[in-house]
């Protein structure tokens, strides 16, 4: 319990190295959160299960099941705890696969402490506010798509939008502001905070993502388009 009566958040980093897990589960601890640590992503697993964290930091490369496979499980399974990748990869390719299996960020080793508590608190942050903003209306609906902020629900028809946290607001964003056009950076500031150390391409893989969850690889555009040399817009 911290000071002002408020629940720490749980924090769990899955991590093989244990000099990073250390000195992540330090400075977790100095900075009013309750580290868990798990050295393989079955144990892991486990930890999610048990404990519930409000925010995951999982590495790609650990021994048994990978950063991938852990992130895919908890995303098809329905559990949208934020996670951000931790990798030593630099390849474009492994930063894109992390964000299209669900993760909400990530972070390439070596990194330095300051910017992973920013990321953190960034990440968790967009999570309350994405819960708690009740100053807009309730219930957007383009089309045969309705999006219910209160309930945290995306519909298509009659069929329910399994989409994790950053894709709900992402597509939220696009149909509250329908027919307006944002650029990539636009998107990040509005979407993923202002501080948000990313890349614009982050924006092109939730859109890729998101209209395969629409439907939208038979009937091209049929909610979000691509507006050439400008970005996105909700049609």
């Amino acid at each position: 319990m911290c000071a002002n009566g408020a629940e720490m958040k749980k924090i769990l980093i899955i991590e093989d190295e244990p000099n990073i897990r250390e000195l992540v589960t330090y400075n977790l601890k100095t900075n009013g959160y309750e580290p868990l640590e798990a050295e393989d992503g079955m144990t892991g697993m486990v930890i999610v299960y048990r404990e519930k964290p409000d925010l995951i930091l999982l590495d790609i490369m650990l021994p048994g099941k990978d950063g991938y496979d852990i992130c895919r499980e908890l995303r098809a399974e329905g559990n949208n705890t934020p996670i951000i990748m931790l990798t030593a990869k630099s390849e474009e390719v492994d930063k894109v696969l992390g964000l299209e299996f669900g993760a909400d960020d990530y972070i390439s080793k070596p990194f330095g402490i300051r910017e992973l508590m920013a990321r953190i608190k960034a990440v968790l942050r967009r999570y309350e506010s994405g819960s708690e903003d009740s100053s807009e209306e309730d219930t957007v609906t383009v089309d045969d798509l309705v999006i219910d902020f209160g309930r945290h629900e995306a519909w298509e028809g009659q069929r329910k939008l399994e989409l994790t946290m950053k894709e709900f607001e992402l597509l939220g964003f696009l149909a509250r502001n329908r027919g307006r056009a944002f650029t990539r950076d636009e998107l990040l500031d509005k979407v993923w905070g202002i501080d948000y150390a990313g890349e614009t391409r982050t924006v092109d893989v939730h859109i890729r993502y998101l209209r395969k969850k629409l439907g939208e690889d038979s009937e091209e555009d049929k909610y979000i388009e691509t507006i050439r040399g400008k970005g996105y817009k909700m049609k």
